[in-house]
């Protein structure tokens, strides 16, 4: 099963370009460069995001990247549970909602979706371009906390068959972690999905809430190909990267010239139920070809380990030579 495509979908894409529609130029870009400064500091989002410029910066600027990772870890999740077929979803710290558009766009099935944010002005927005431009579901906005122990009785629903975090955990102290993933599994009913940014900050942060995903008696579903600890060597860290496309209206925003950017991210896919033929390895960096062959950085087996293919080995070449950073291996690589 391919993994879904990184652009924002056509209409989502165009309820934002409506809404910057007359709005100048000069102070967008100065709100995305203010933007970006606080992010770069940590500040939380209710200090970040002040207005509807400010979430509308956000939309052109970093609306697009992250759904670009959100999209690409569901579609992990869908690859390894290709029965997996939730219809209720809950975007917890949805910012502008691309993790529940990701989500109907790797399940076009959903009917239900719980927009769950601390800040105002993100739900504002995000319910209206739900309306405007999301996916064909009920939508409901909740103004919450995901720290604060009420925030689950503020949705008032059973356990979501889908729950994703995205580009959310990152704001939390390492002192909330591990209360927000105990309602955030409490809140799951079938997959449970979280992206971070792929810094060893973020990844490290990410593992201390794998193990108590894990201890709580989550299945992980990816990328680990195992329920072991993360074996890769300090002082690397496990993250991906996809590239998206610049639309214009990115572009002139971000100030940018090049017609696309990479967005590097950090992701688990946890469940409570198990993938019925988990990968022997996952690729966890860029392949590295020449002419004799390529190299490839696995976490397989409960373990680190690089492997070479030449390409004389015209079998094993022939099965690998089309594999990149992220992608699974159902077979060792002495069968590949």
């Amino acid at each position: 099963m391919s993994l879904p495509p990184p652009e924002l979908p056509a209409p989502l894409a165009a309820a934002i370009e409506a809404r910057l529609e007359g709005r100048a130029q000069a102070m967008l870009r100065e709100r995305a460069r203010l933007l970006s400064e606080r992010y770069r500091a940590r500040q939380p989002t209710l200090e970040t995001i002040r207005d509807e410029a400010d979430a509308l910066a956000y939309a052109a600027t970093r609306m697009p990247a992250t759904y670009a990772a959100i999209v690409t870890a569901l579609g992990r999740l869908r690859e390894e549970c290709p029965d997996f077929a939730p219809k209720r979803m809950l975007d917890a710290g949805c910012g502008l909602g691309a993790a529940a558009c990701a989500a109907a766009t790797a399940w076009p099935g959903i009917a239900e979706i719980a927009l769950l944010d601390r800040s105002a002005p993100f739900l504002r927005l995000a319910a209206g371009l739900m309306r405007d431009g999301g996916p064909p579901a009920a939508i409901k906005a909740i103004q919450a906390d995901l720290v604060d122990p009420a925030a689950p009785r503020a949705i008032e629903a059973a356990p979501f068959d889908l729950v994703v975090a995205g580009y959310a955990l990152t704001e939390f102290a390492d002192t909330e972690l591990a209360a927000v993933a105990d309602r955030l599994w409490a809140l799951t009913s079938g997959a449970l999905v979280i992206v971070e940014p792929g810094t060893p900050r973020d990844h490290a942060r990410l593992m201390g809430v794998r193990s108590r995903l894990v201890a709580l008696g989550a299945h992980i579903i990816a990328p680990c190909p195992h329920q072991a600890p993360c074996p890769l060597p300090a002082p690397d860290w496990c993250h991906f990267s996809i590239r998206l496309p610049r639309r214009r209206a990115h572009r002139l925003v971000k100030g940018a010239d090049a017609p696309f950017e990479d967005e590097k991210f950090a992701y688990l896919a946890v469940a409570r139920f198990a993938a019925a033929a988990p990968p022997w390895a996952r690729i966890i960096g860029p392949r590295r070809a020449n002419k004799v062959g390529v190299s490839l950085k696995l976490c397989a087996d409960k373990a680190f380990r690089e492997t070479f293919i030449p390409k004389r080995d015209k079998p094993r070449y022939e099965k690998i030579r089309r594999k990149d950073w992220g992608d699974p291996l159902r077979a060792p690589a002495e069968e590949i």
